[in-house]
């Protein structure tokens, strides 16, 4: 190991362990996370980042590119599990590790943890709401589902997807994947210890990037906003599909249970009609097709569902969490830098008070050692700031290479409409002139109105 990293190395601890003392209470467990133990006969090199080639704040990458990166499925796994409280399990299968490994939500909870110790400057997707009881099927769904966005956001993201804890939890299958989760991060610190850039990200930054912060911030909360009526909507369309097709399928019924009625019917009422036992006949052939376009119907909504709906909650997603990383870099680096600079303030006030009153030589030490110690911290948090702008700023680009899914959105929602309503017109195509010859013979009188067969013959 050479002088020059275990200086880097050390200067990081320190630095983070004066980031604990700024905040005066600081959690054991997260404390073993954040500073790394420097050891000797451990190189660290193969773990760091490597620069990027070129600018570096500047992405690549196509929205292609990034869907190419993997696809993961989550399914749920039918059997639950446990003596008492029984517990849902879900099968993730990764197409780029070729793996298939059994995850509980708890092991999801621990792998988030994980990347926001590591990635505390990234966009890391929010996890979905945890419920203890009464956890039906639907609520399950919805969780599967949102745990499936959750780990391709993940997978595709181009810092996460290179990482060793998103191999472990995709790959590793092991029995306890939560304390192996652990373990991998225990010693690495996070994103900025490790990054080589980290110490010079303000050379690579605009030097507008506060204002561009602001802009980009406020865009990207019109465009979510935006979204997330269009995602209403888009819901709103997919169960009025579904519903409709409950509602075919109950007129379907309906007109089958007509046609399979046996009450006796009563010759003076006839007066020797068979009008009633034919009409009865066509009725209940007529429930066939009315089950059919229930299927259309169905089949619509859920391929609105999956192709447009899912969509636009994994871009919502996305989304939501650029609006915490916001959040995280004003409430957290910039938070902790202006309590440390309040906190020099008052020591250098200390330092002036302790020269005008003539104090013991070793309690002025003390103080200017404190006060080099925060200078030092002060320091430290300034790079944090600049690099989680430059993180931020990368963030903001990414935003931008997905904001090109909105033509797929469109597209899928289009392509269902159309297809949809193009197997139902065939089906209610197929339906008319069966219809129109209901009432076909000696009281064809009775029957509406419509236009003749082409060929002048209706088909039974």
């Amino acid at each position: 190991m050479t002088g020059r990293t275990m200086d880097q190395r050390q200067a990081a601890a320190v630095a983070a362990a004066a980031e604990a003392e700024v905040d005066g209470e600081a959690d054991p467990a997260a404390a073993e996370l954040q500073t790394p133990q420097v050891t000797e006969d451990r190189d660290p090199e193969p773990s760091r980042m490597q620069m990027p080639r070129g600018n570096p704040l500047l992405l690549s990458y196509t929205l292609q590119e990034l869907l190419a990166r993997d696809t993961v499925q989550v399914e749920l796994i039918p059997e639950k599990k446990g003596l008492f409280l029984k517990h849902v399990e879900y099968e993730v299968s990764s197409q780029r590790f070729k793996s298939s490994v059994y995850r509980r939500y708890n092991d999801f909870v621990v792998f988030h943890d994980m990347l926001l110790h590591r990635f505390p400057y990234r966009m890391v997707p929010a996890l979905p709401p945890k419920r203890m009881l009464g956890a039906d099927r639907e609520f399950i769904e919805a969780r599967r589902r949102a745990l499936k966005r959750f780990i391709n956001l993940v997978a595709r993201h181009p810092p996460f997807s290179e990482d060793v804890i998103l191999k472990l939890f995709l790959s590793f299958s092991g029995s306890d994947v939560q304390n192996k989760l652990k373990e991998s991060a225990q010693f690495v610190g996070d994103e900025f210890m490790n990054c080589k850039l980290a110490t010079r990200a303000k050379d690579f930054l605009p030097a507008d990037i506060q204002t561009q912060f602001a802009v980009s911030r406020e865009l990207i909360r019109n465009i979510y906003n935006g979204f997330y009526k269009l995602r209403d909507r888009a819901e709103r369309i997919a169960s009025r599909a579904i519903d409709n097709a409950a509602d075919l399928l109950i007129f379907g019924k309906e007109l089958s249970a007509l046609g399979s009625d046996t009450t006796p019917l009563p010759s003076w009422a006839t007066l020797n009609s068979s009008t009633w036992g034919a009409l009865k006949q066509a009725l209940k052939g007529l429930s066939v097709e009315f089950a059919l376009l229930a299927d259309k119907a169905a089949q619509q909504g859920k391929q609105e569902e999956n192709d447009v709906v899912e969509k636009l909650n994994l871009f919502l997603d996305l989304l939501q969490s650029y609006k915490d990383l916001c959040e995280r870099h004003e409430r957290g680096v910039l938070h902790k830098h202006q309590r440390a600079l309040h906190k020099y303030s008052l020591m250098k006030r200390q330092m002036m008070s302790a020269a005008v009153q003539n104090r013991e030589p070793e309690s002025v030490e003390q103080l200017e050692s404190r006060i080099v110690e925060q200078e030092n911290a002060i320091q430290t948090m300034e790079l944090r700031n600049y690099f989680s702008l430059y993180c931020l700023h990368q963030e903001t680009q990414l935003i931008h290479v997905y904001l090109p899914l909105t033509s797929h959105i469109l597209g899928a929602f289009v392509n269902s409409q159309i297809q949809g309503h193009k197997e139902m017109s065939k089906v209610w195509n197929d339906l008319k002139p069966k219809l129109s010859c209901l009432f076909a013979g000696p009281h064809s009188a009775l029957t509406p109105p419509r236009s003749p067969p082409e060929d002048g013959v209706c088909p039974h």
